[in-house]
């Protein structure tokens, strides 16, 4: 039985105390104090279902209450603050969550049931995108533009500004819940954005500690605001005129939904991806493989970037399926506790490992042909690698839909130009990769892929945000990234000034 989440640093003092029962309950943030409501959700771990926590949750008054102080006081807090002092904000924070590192990786691994390896990269990738904001501040410029290249606007000239919306609803998914967090809240806040943080309910032990950390290292409490509230009463917040902005990832059918929600403001959205490999016949077979299945079972497949489709052509096909299934076998998923090394731990709850066999079903029931045998045991599921024909690949679910868990479909093609077909029938266009030992080859097919990224000799991820990334179709709205995210969270005011007769110009 997996133990209650206790942390350790004295920094989170304050923000949980013990219950009665022995199980920790946590306290949510609104207007700058840490509030026990009386009402709490019970935070299960995947890892074998036992309670590790209980969050107080807010109603319907308290949410309202957040987004008042947020729009009333909050955005005009932060704008005011400078933006030397939004920096040095965050990198106190990085210094702060290097201290209280392993109460953030054991938060992941109890809360996201993450092997060890990925609870510290998912830490060490938010404290470096709260280092990377003195990168990302030169973003926030603007434009000067003369008049003189129109009769109409002579002895004037404009100024461009960048600058906040105002007030930012940033909505987190459960498979980063700690670093896609951060990944929305501090470009938001840097930009001088006010901003409402909802956390995934499925793991929000990490935002939560998160949120004490920008507390401490100086975030003015007016301008952040932690909404623990369940899903069924985001409507009027995401509908509520006051918020500018909404920044999502997660599915998207509930993108979609948020879309008919929220009405007329904007929006930024990282949805569902079926993100394609091809795998041209001159690629190298050994390399292609690691990629693929690392593509495949990182974070047992729970991820948007993971690789759900591998298209080959004929000449390395054969090859590379045994090669893959060899791989694949060695592959188990394991309790990230009493494995360190595991590659793969359990999904996030029983639910998602009932779907994952239910597209499974569906796919074998439509003619798709299972090269690795289907196992499930609560909520781990070994890796599935299905093997299908091009007329039945768009019958499937599991190419229909966004599929979060380790299942991958397997299809062969004749040519680069075949390869790019099939990977443009989806609805889908977060990323692809291409893999081959021509660069010309695969830039080519980069070049025609209708998605957000291409990685070439890699399998997609998005790391920090170095390089932006985003979707098409039905993928997305926006780019995420340093720098591109500030893009996103600010608009533009343009500033005209006229000096008519001033004879500040001399024009021939």
């Amino acid at each position: 039985m997996v133990s209650p989440f206790r942390p350790k640093s004295e920094l989170f003092r304050g923000v949980w105390r013990e219950g009665e029962d022995g199980v920790p309950e946590f306290a949510t943030y609104v207007d700058g104090e840490w509030l026990f409501t009386g009402r709490t959700a019970e935070v299960r771990s995947p890892i074998d279902g036992s309670v590790i926590a209980r969050v107080s949750l807010a109603d319907g008054d308290l949410a309202r209450k957040a987004v008042s102080t947020a729009y009333e006081r909050g955005r005009f807090v932060i704008r005011e603050t400078p933006g030397d002092r939004r920096v040095k904000a965050f990198l106190k924070a990085a210094c702060l969550m290097r201290d209280a590192f392993e109460d953030f990786v054991t938060a992941l691994v109890l809360d996201a049931g993450k092997p060890l390896s990925n609870a510290r990269g998912e830490v060490r990738a938010t404290v470096e995108r709260l280092e990377k904001t003195t990168m990302e501040f030169r973003k926030l410029v603007g434009d000067y533009i003369p008049g003189d290249w129109s009769e109409e606007t002579l002895e004037s000239e404009g100024i461009v500004k960048r600058e906040p919306y105002g007030v930012v609803l940033a909505i987190s998914p459960y498979n980063y819940p700690l670093f896609i967090s951060a990944a929305k809240v501090i470009p938001a806040l840097l930009a001088g954005n006010a901003v409402l943080l909802k956390p995934a309910s499925l793991d929000p032990l990490a935002p939560l500690l998160f949120t004490r950390v920008l507390q401490l290292a100086g975030v003015p409490p007016e301008a952040y605001q932690l909404l623990t509230i369940p899903g069924r009463l985001m409507d009027s917040v995401v509908a509520d005129k006051r918020i500018r902005v909404v920044t999502f990832t997660g599915s998207t059918e509930v993108g979609e939904h948020i879309l008919a929600v929220g009405g007329i403001k904007a929006y930024h959205m990282e949805l569902g991806g079926k993100d394609p490999a091809i795998v041209l016949d001159d690629a190298p077979l050994e390399e292609t493989v690691e990629k693929l299945v690392k593509g495949m079972v990182s974070y047992s497949g729970q991820r948007c970037d993971a690789i759900r489709l591998i298209i080959a052509e004929s000449g390395i096909y054969s090859d590379l399926r045994t090669k893959l299934v060899e791989e694949l076998s060695k592959i188990e998923p394991k309790n990230p506790l009493e494995d360190e090394n595991a590659v793969m731990g359990p999904l996030i709850d029983e639910k998602s490992a009932e779907a994952i066999e239910e597209v499974y079903r569906d796919a074998v029931d439509k003619g798709a042909v299972p090269l690795t045998k289907f196992r499930r045991e609560g909520t781990y599921v070994w890796p599935v690698l299905l093997e299908v024909d091009r007329e039945t690949l768009p019958k499937l679910r599991a190419f229909q839909e966004d599929v979060f868990g380790p299942l991958t479909l397997l299809v062969k093609v004749r040519s680069d130009e075949e390869a790019i077909s099939v990977a443009n029938s989806s609805r889908f266009g977060l990323d692809a990769a291409v893999f081959s030992g021509s660069d010309e080859r695969a830039r080519k097919v980069a070049r025609k892929l209708e998605v957000g990224a291409v990685f070439i000799n890699e399998f997609p991820r998005h790391g920090i945000g170095y390089y932006p990334f985003g979707g098409m179709k039905d993928s997305g709205i926006g780019r995420e990234g340093i720098g591109y995210s500030l893009e996103t969270l600010t608009t533009t005011k343009t500033i005209v000034k006229n000096y008519r007769g001033k004879g500040i110009w001399s024009y021939m």
